[in-house]
């Protein structure tokens, strides 16, 4: 869609739900909240699935009344579980796979909720991290590495279950605040401050989640592992101060400042010192 009609289209939204909200406040609260919540990209079919992940063994998982679909590259017993982030799916790896293949490790991808061949409609990072713990706990993985809102739900994954089987992690490109990404939405549609309130009521009460505290840098904070964190100085979608605020309070951590990446953080000088990170000798 092009800019001025991606703006007058977002305008427009914005505007009948700020109307919904005088006479239905509720229903215009849940409507702000799944248009934000429901990703727009990232589906994938079977009859038209990639061609890297035609090269793996794809299982789908029943967990919860969903399905959790994963890709797997077999190898050693070496496990690494790949986490993508919102509006992508498991093939966004594809670029990094063959520094990962000649580790010789087992690697496998994960479709996030309402992405590639999971199922569902709705993204969060609680259910996200549900799934990833699904897995896992089935294929015991050491090392996690997550880009983008992947990447933050690693990090909330690991400070809330704590799974010893997690020996490092790798964050390319991930936000820390999550009111500035809620605020970023409000913004864009315009949406009024019953909307804005409304919308952080509605994680207080089905999440249990202060907003101010929904922050990667609060979860990187209780984790113990060891970490490298990647973000690039030219990221318009997730600005370069995020990552360093996860930087600031993961102690046991890397920090790798880029250039010219932008937000998909390919780049076969960074993944060398990816693997050089994950594959060290003490």
């Amino acid at each position: 869609m092009k800019k001025p009609l991606y703006y007058l289209f977002t305008k427009s939204v914005g505007a009948y739900v700020n109307l919904l909200s005088y006479v239905f406040p509720d229903k215009a609260t849940q409507l702000a909240y799944t248009l934000f919540s429901e990703p727009r990209d990232g589906r994938l079919t079977r009859a038209k699935l990639p061609k890297i992940l035609q090269e793996t063994t794809p299982e789908t998982f029943e967990h919860n009344g969903t399905d959790i679909q994963t890709y797997t590259w077999k190898g050693n017993d070496t496990v690494i579980l790949l986490v993508h982030g919102w509006e992508s799916n498991a093939s966004r790896w594809k670029k990094m796979l063959p520094y990962l293949k000649k580790s010789g490790s087992t690697i496998i991808a994960i479709d996030a909720p309402a992405h590639g061949l999971s199922s569902g409609k709705e993204f969060n990072i609680p259910q996200y991290a549900k799934s990833i713990d699904f897995i896992v706990q089935k294929f015991k993985p050491q090392y996690l590495i997550g880009h983008s809102l992947g990447g933050k739900t690693c990090l909330y994954y690991q400070s809330v279950y704590q799974n010893t089987s997690i020996e490092k992690m790798v964050i390319l490109g991930s936000p820390s605040d999550f009111k500035i990404i809620l605020n970023n939405y409000v913004a864009m549609l315009s949406l009024n401050s019953k909307i804005s309130k409304g919308l952080e009521a509605h994680y207080l009460q089905h999440f249990n989640l202060k907003l101010e505290k929904f922050s990667a840098k609060e979860f990187a904070s209780e984790i113990k592992i060891k970490g490298l964190i990647a973000h690039d100085t030219d990221d318009t979608v997730v600005l370069f101060e995020e990552g360093k605020k996860i930087a600031s309070a993961w102690k046991d951590s890397i920090f790798i400042e880029t250039n010219g990446l932008g937000h998909s953080m390919h780049d076969d000088k960074l993944y060398k010192k990816v693997i050089r990170f994950l594959f060290e000798t003490e």
